[in-house]
């Protein structure tokens, strides 16, 4: 019954696709500039600050990959397609900032204690530079993001970043005014502890998808106790919701009803999906109609 909310997904993200791609080469400039200057000015802070735009940047190609494959359409072999890439693309993604935020933690320990010189005027110029960038991108991102759930993870992203170079900012102008070069690793240190919440959120999330837990938000109680108030039900059982991708929900239940009403299960099934759909946003669901007594002939644990 019904499965179109993907292919809307997709089809929202693509009207905002030429903005996603002038984030993504704006921002390319500024990991480059801080990767340069990082190097050039001796800042742990503006490198972390870059390793953090590059995930940004990765991000938003992720948001951008997942809305052409979503486009793609299913097949004999791949019977919800290719939705599930996007998934996976998380895990990477989480896996990556979990791997930057421990060298991030370890090389700013070992400048603690010997801190080398750092050109703080460098650093506040490419860190505002940064600021400048990253305003621009989420003002680019800012009408997406709300049509649209891939483009909202990049607007997340962007914004995530926008914190990062303020905390590189508030580090300089903090060398510069009181010469302490121990500021620069401590700044790098508050950037590595912003990556780590998103990467376990983003971690979490991705393998809640992968064990296809119920959707975030949904409670089953609650949808079986609607299913069972329709017309006619008698029984839900079999009752299993997941997640094939960010946004697309999809359910399955076993109905039971009186024998005299499997004559006409049409409307039933309408009055479903309207419940399915107007309460919890499934648009894909998969409802087997049953007599009563037939749950003893299946075989299958029920639930």
């Amino acid at each position: 019954m019904g499965s179109g909310h993907g292919h809307a997904q997709a089809s929202a993200t693509a009207r905002h696709r030429g903005r996603m791609i002038a984030v993504i080469a704006i921002t390319s400039l500024v990991f480059v500039a801080q990767v340069i200057g990082g190097i050039v000015a001796g800042s742990l802070a503006l490198i972390s600050d870059s390793l953090h735009v590059a995930t940004d940047i990765t991000g938003v190609l992720m948001a951008l990959i997942a809305s052409h494959f979503a486009a793609r359409p299913a097949s004999d072999r791949r019977t919800f397609g290719y939705y599930r890439l996007e998934i996976l693309a998380a895990v990477v993604n989480a896996a990556v900032l979990f791997g930057i935020a421990i060298w991030v933690f370890s090389e700013a320990s070992r400048r603690l204690f010997r801190p080398p010189a750092v050109s703080a005027d460098l650093v506040l110029v490419i860190a505002i530079a940064g600021l400048v960038v990253n305003g621009i991108s989420l003002a680019l991102l800012h009408r997406g993001q709300k049509e649209s759930l891939n483009v909202r993870g990049a607007y997340l992203e962007v914004m995530g970043d926008l914190t990062g170079s303020l905390a590189v900012v508030v580090a300089a102008i903090g060398i510069q005014l009181t010469g302490l070069q121990v500021i620069d690793p401590i700044a790098s240190v508050v950037v590595a502890l912003m990556i780590l919440p998103r990467a376990w959120r983003l971690m979490r999330e991705a393998i809640d998808v992968l064990l296809e837990a119920t959707p975030k938000g949904m409670d089953l109680r609650e949808v079986r106790r609607l299913m069972l108030a329709a017309e006619r039900v008698v029984d839900v059982h079999d009752l299993h919701a997941w997640t094939l991708t960010s946004g697309l929900p999809v359910l399955s239940a076993h109905v039971v009803v009186e024998a005299s009403d499997l004559q006409d299960t049409g409307r039933l099934l309408d009055a479903l999906h309207e419940i399915l759909m107007g309460r919890f946003d499934v648009e894909h669901s998969t409802i087997q109609v049953e007599p009563v007594g037939h749950a003893e002939h299946e075989g299958a644990r029920h639930a």
